[in-house]
């Protein structure tokens, strides 16, 4: 079986590029159907045009609510009828106007472990946390998204990364997307199975 994606990003791409990889290979049973990016200049629409996926930038409207983009957004990721929607740098959070049309369907990667540095900025507090010497690692999630909590669905995968003594918040930026890259790739096959 090959699973439908439809990608949601807001940034560079680079989670975006390691499906987009995996999918080209024959490591991950699945094709990106779409990449959708609330941003119009995120990178990651240039990596989809690269791939040949439909890149698509969908901005907020002036003066819209969350919820009536939500229902726009929904409108338009139903149309490429996907089997999972994944969240791969997307920074907005989604109502229950979204996740009630793909129930059990919405995957979001996090830099952190459950229960910890839900949120943005999440690597950069984590780093923090270690300097004031309150904690000496942190790590990755996948889980999915039930409903408007923030990085608190259930959980479908976990990977702890140490902080090193000579850590700079590059080297951790660095070594934790590294993970996600392929902590993603692995969760989705373990789903799509």
């Amino acid at each position: 079986m090959s699973a439908k994606l439809v990608v949601l990003i807001s940034g560079t791409g680079s989670n975006l590029q390691a499906v987009l990889d995996a999918c080209a290979g024959t490591v991950l049973p699945a094709s990106v159907v779409a990449v959708i990016s609330n941003k119009s200049d995120a990178y990651g629409l240039v990596r989809a045009k690269n791939a040949d996926v439909p890149a698509i930038a969908f901005p907020l409207a002036d003066g819209e609510s969350r919820r009536d983009y939500d229902t726009r957004l929904a409108a338009l990721v139903a149309s490429y009828e996907p089997d999972y929607v994944v969240l791969a740098g997307w920074m907005r959070l989604l109502t229950s106007n979204f996740l009630s049309v793909f129930q059990n369907r919405v995957i979001n990667l996090h830099p952190a472990l459950p229960g910890t540095f839900p949120g943005t900025h999440a690597i950069e507090r984590a780093y923090e946390a270690f300097q004031r010497r309150e904690i000496d690692h942190t790590g990755i999630m996948v889980h999915l998204v039930p409903d408007e909590g923030v990085d608190n669905g259930p959980v479908l995968a976990t990977e702890i990364i140490p902080i090193l003594p000579d850590d700079t918040l590059e080297s951790l930026e660095t070594r934790v997307h590294q993970a996600e890259h392929r902590l993603l790739v692995e969760t989705l096959k373990q789903v799509i199975r």
